[in-house]
């Protein structure tokens, strides 16, 4: 439902068509059967120094409810749409280390399909990889940084157990 109206208030204004900007023509770098590739976005994740404030504001004008482990917004694959998946939207508070080195206040989240496949690729294309991984039970994390040094986070979901 919130994609919904975002996707129509960024459509219109005023009754008004608003053409989207159209992303530049270019050969896309990662052949789509290839696997190591990004699935969708599992997280936004943010800092503020007001924290409780922030969660608040975006409950009651957004409707993002984070009470302690992050909004969670659900969606289906698109080349498979059995498949849900979530994006987790949370604010973390300002003197949180989690997205060190980085100086950036805010940190995304990628869904991957293969890590293992997804970092070999990036290591010989000569990305900064954070050596520090991550098993938990519900995936397994790496991290990356981009060409400015933001930290990016990488997740594959475990398989859901019967």
């Amino acid at each position: 439902m919130l994609g919904a109206l975002l996707l129509i208030s960024a459509c219109s204004t005023g009754g008004q068509h608003v053409q989207s900007p159209q992303p530049e023509k270019s050969t896309p770098p990662v052949k789509m059967e290839q696997r190591g590739r990004i699935l969708g976005i599992g997280g936004v994740f943010f800092k503020s120094a007001n924290r409780d404030q922030m969660r608040e504001w975006y409950s009651k004008h957004l409707g993002l409810a984070d009470k302690g482990g992050g909004a969670m917004l659900p969606w289906r694959e698109h080349d498979d749409p059995q498949k849900e998946q979530v994006t987790v939207w949370t604010v973390f508070p300002a003197s949180s280390d989690y997205f060190d080195p980085s100086p950036a206040p805010f940190m995304i989240n990628y869904i991957v399909d293969d890590l293992y496949a997804l970092l070999d690729r990036l290591k010989q294309e000569g990305v900064r990889i954070d050596a520090k991984r991550m098993d938990e039970s519900y995936g397994r994390f790496a991290w990356i940084y981009d060409s400015d040094g933001n930290k990016i986070e990488l997740w594959q979901p475990l398989p859901a157990k019967p």
